[in-house]
């Protein structure tokens, strides 16, 4: 059995549904420049994904199908937003300098990150730092890793001290989430099952409300929209966001602006969620939660509502509602321990200098988690009926991903080259220009994942579902 197949029956497993018809996986891994088998492990989230998404087409009066996945595509699909040119051109990967991984005195390392401005700003502040690398370095210097780390977190802002994977397995977070499946699903009320009318996609008139950010989330609700579901993506224009990325995970999606500490747009939204099947959190742990927005609240308000979770750190533990990211969960569970390793013996270098896998591999592969529970949710529902809750996070993916175990070294290329990609690339019209990108990697033999809308505009649809 490859490892993809295995990783699989992993996520079968864990969302409690009858063995699905597996996938057909195409190739293996290395296929980034790192040992650990990301392509593997975004296969088999996307296969299961499909595999649910075409047992629902089934059950709504459709045939059974064949999914198929390339391993080359699903790699590549790690770095669908490298992968993006408007007009011809590449877009923007502009990164602040106090986004990166540096020494601190006591010589461990702790990876920084200032994604939004006020993150920077602030985290120069607390390093007393000017915007420099040399300067953010002797900031770092000064400071001890862990008490660095507290500071941070202490202050709403990110970082994360760059461990090796025993230390996370032994540490009150690691520990808190050991044994933490890749997705988990939680029944947290009763209602009647599903029934969903025929239709000619899997997931067509299944609407889905996306408050998400920055990319796991956003990548969920991509990921949805590909099999039919109606996409309504909620923003703030209080809050900023990375266009690059909004065009990558922006596809079938359509728009709107509520600024939730407003009465009149929070009540918006909850006459919104009435009408929904799928609400996706990525925000910053209990941050919805303040404003009234809890998996329970919805789930009574709208019986049968599934409520998908998305933190970096878990849902338990002492770091539950901490700010984070791709790069510091990597740096957090010991991927970029490891990935420092495995590049400091390429080189014959007897010094670990932590690196990040050259991929936003638990971004992308959370993503590809949190639509898979999504749509084994809607199964369980149409099956058993009920409210669900879903939960997936940045650092179980990272320790889902290690337990996969790693390729063989010498196989690993040096740099990742994109290859064999025409028949995924696809274009489209957008309101900035043409913009080419690497579509859907599914392959379904009756309902091709297709997107049917380009990147929107913030706020440029109207606030309501759209008829079934």
């Amino acid at each position: 059995m490859s490892v993809a197949r295995g990783a699989f029956e992993v996520l079968n497993r864990a969302a409690g549904i009858a063995p699905l018809r597996p996938p057909v996986f195409e190739g293996d891994d290395p296929v980034l420049a790192t040992p650990f088998r990301a392509a593997s492990a975004a296969a088999a989230a996307l296969g299961f994904g499909a595999a649910a998404a075409g047992e629902i087409w089934r059950l709504r009066g459709g045939k059974q199908q064949q999914v198929s996945l390339d391993l080359g595509a699903a790699g590549a699909s790690l770095l669908s937003f490298a992968l993006q040119t408007l007009d011809g051109k590449s877009l923007p990967r502009e990164q602040h300098p106090v986004t990166g991984i540096y020494r601190c005195g006591d010589g461990r390392f702790i990876h920084l990150h200032g994604g939004f401005p006020y993150l920077a700003a602030r985290t120069l502040d607390l390093l007393n730092a000017d915007g420099t690398p040399e300067a953010i370095a002797q900031g770092a210097e000064k400071w001890n890793a862990f008490a660095l780390e507290e500071s941070l977190a202490f202050m709403g802002l990110c970082g994360a001290v760059v461990r090796d994977p025993l230390e996370w397995r032994d540490s009150p977070q690691g520990a808190a989430i050991a044994g933490t499946p890749p997705i988990v699903l939680k029944k947290i009320g009763s209602a009647p099952p599903l029934r969903l009318l025929q239709s000619s996609e899997p997931l067509a008139d299944v609407h889905v409300l996306d408050l998400t950010r920055v990319l796991a989330g956003p990548t969920a609700g991509r990921t949805l929209a590909s099999y039919g579901a109606d996409i309504l993506l909620v923003r703030s224009e209080r809050l900023p966001t990375i266009e690059t990325f909004d065009l990558d995970t922006g596809h079938g999606k359509r728009a709107i602006s509520l600024d939730l500490l407003k009465p009149g747009d929070a009540e918006t939204l909850r006459q919104l969620s009435r009408g929904a099947h799928v609400f996706i959190d990525s925000y910053r742990p209990g941050a919805l939660a303040k404003l009234g927005f809890t998996p329970h609240a919805l789930a009574h308000s709208n019986p049968g509502m599934i409520y998908v979770a998305v933190s970096c750190y878990g849902h338990d533990g002492p770091w539950a509602k901490r700010r984070g990211w791709e790069q510091l969960a990597q740096a957090a569970t010991g991927i970029a321990h490891e990935q420092g390793a495995f590049v400091a013996q390429r080189q014959g270098r007897r010094e670990v200098i932590p690196q990040i896998i050259p991929a936003a591999a638990c971004d992308y592969i959370t993503g590809y988690l949190a639509a898979a529970g999504a749509i084994a949710a809607l199964l369980r529902r149409i099956r058993e009926g009920g409210s669900w809750l879903v939960e997936v996070s940045l650092s179980a993916t990272g320790m889902w991903l290690q337990s996969l175990g790693k390729a063989d070294a010498a196989a690993v290329p040096e740099n990742w080259a994109p290859a064999g990609l025409d028949a995924y690339m696809q274009s489209c019209d957008t309101a900035r220009g043409r913009l080419q990108f690497l579509g859907p990697v599914v392959r379904m033999s009756e309902t091709p994942p297709v997107w049917r809308r380009p990147p929107p505009m913030p706020a440029a649809d109207e606030v309501k579902w759209l008829a079934a």
